[in-house]
């Protein structure tokens, strides 16, 4: 379990100057070597010269000590290309001197589509209270044959959690690739266990046979993560 002074703190997924989010996966040999490989990255990001465009990096565990997620807000693409040409291999080469054997399989780009939030209130209209802290992310990924499908699946994934809202659940954030190819599910749960609970109840289960239906769409399953640590470069406005 990650200790708590050592949390991200989480980025603003909907913040405006976010013009373009960037995920990639960095898959460790030893799940030993999970939190060093996180650290590192981080590190070396505080340690760079970081350009105004790049808005944040969070790093976040897989549960299963396989990988770390790096997902990063940007405001645009012309500004990470730039950085991709002049700073990025010296940064890698920076991680690997510290940590060798990181495998890197790719870098998503991402546009955030729209969002699923818990509502305020409960079914009598009554105040819920402040809002729950966020305890981990479950990411679901999907295959997806074009723009259209992208928007259908993740239109229809939203209007049934806003007409069955879950327990647990604090929001979802549609992320789709530039490329139409994949859409990414940035999920919000107070804990591991209220999501474990909603993948066994009939809500999950309607989802699924609303997405099964889909044509163009190939669900990916889902990865849970606990968030770890970031760099905020520039504060949401």
């Amino acid at each position: 379990m990650v200790s708590p002074s050592h949390l991200a703190t989480l980025p603003d997924i909907a913040r405006p100057d976010a013009g373009t989010i960037l995920t990639s996966r960095w898959v460790v040999s030893d799940p030993a070597h999970q939190r060093p490989a996180a650290d590192s990255v981080v590190d070396s990001w505080e340690r760079l010269d970081r350009p105004d465009a790049m808005l944040t990096l969070t790093t976040f565990l897989s549960t299963d000590g396989g990988h770390v997620l790096n997902y990063a807000q940007w405001t645009n693409d012309e500004a990470h290309h730039t950085f991709v040409r002049t700073q990025r291999p010296a940064l890698v080469r920076a991680v690997d001197a510290q940590l060798p054997g990181i495998e890197r399989p790719g870098l998503t780009r991402y546009r955030l589509h729209d969002s699923y939030r818990a509502p305020a209130t409960d079914s009598a209209g009554q105040d819920t209270g402040p809002a729950e802290a966020v305890g981990a992310v479950v990411t679901v990924g999907f295959e997806t044959d074009g723009p259209d499908a992208q928007r259908r699946l993740a239109d229809e994934v939203i209007a049934g959690l806003r007409e069955h809202p879950v327990p647990g659940l604090l929001a979802a954030h549609f992320h789709l690739s530039t490329d139409g190819t994949e859409v990414l599910n940035y999920a919000e749960w107070t804990t591991l266990d209220t999501w474990r609970a909603f993948t066994q109840g009939s809500t999950s289960q309607a989802l699924a046979k609303t997405v099964a239906a889909l044509p163009g769409v190939r669900p990916l399953g889902p990865t849970p993560y606990l968030p770890y640590r970031g760099v905020v470069n520039v504060p949401a406005p």
